[in-house]
């Protein structure tokens, strides 16, 4: 087992690496390596939901804006009691005081975003609006 453990050692340096050159989905990939060796490893929560903030950040939704609800990784439909719960839990892995990842403070900026938007009810009802607009939205050829 502790073959393992410092196989998934070099597994989560090498995503951390990734995440320096943001190359999130590289960075994924070695992070669930390290996670299929050895999952009680140290940090490994931390760098994986930094990789899965910053991998939900790149997914644009309306003209450029990002995913905030894939940021907190909730339902849309989600109710206010979940989505603050989700903002608690990600500000505390993510931030960095606590989270010593290159990336951390990013990350965390992104979840605080997503949750200044989200718990505000009249934006959030404005950013639900757009994303329905843009879906409903029919596609050219």
């Amino acid at each position: 087992m502790e073959c393992n453990k410092e196989e998934a050692i070099r597994a989560m340096d090498i995503a951390k690496r990734k995440v320096a050159e943001t190359d999130y989905n590289g960075a994924k990939l070695f992070a669930n390596k390290a996670q299929d060796l050895y999952p009680k490893l140290n940090g490994l929560r931390q760098v994986m939901m930094l990789i899965d903030v910053y991998i939900s950040a790149g997914n644009k939704i309306i003209g450029g804006e990002s995913d905030w609800y894939g940021i907190l990784g909730v339902d849309p439909l989600a109710d206010e009691e979940v989505v603050k719960k989700q903002y608690k839990r990600l500000a505390l892995l993510l931030h960095p005081d606590k989270n010593n990842c290159e990336g951390a403070e990013g990350a965390f900026k992104l979840v605080l975003a997503a949750w200044c938007l989200l718990s505000d009810k009249v934006k959030r009802i404005a950013y639900d609006q757009k994303r329905k607009l843009n879906e409903v939205k029919p596609k050219r050829s």
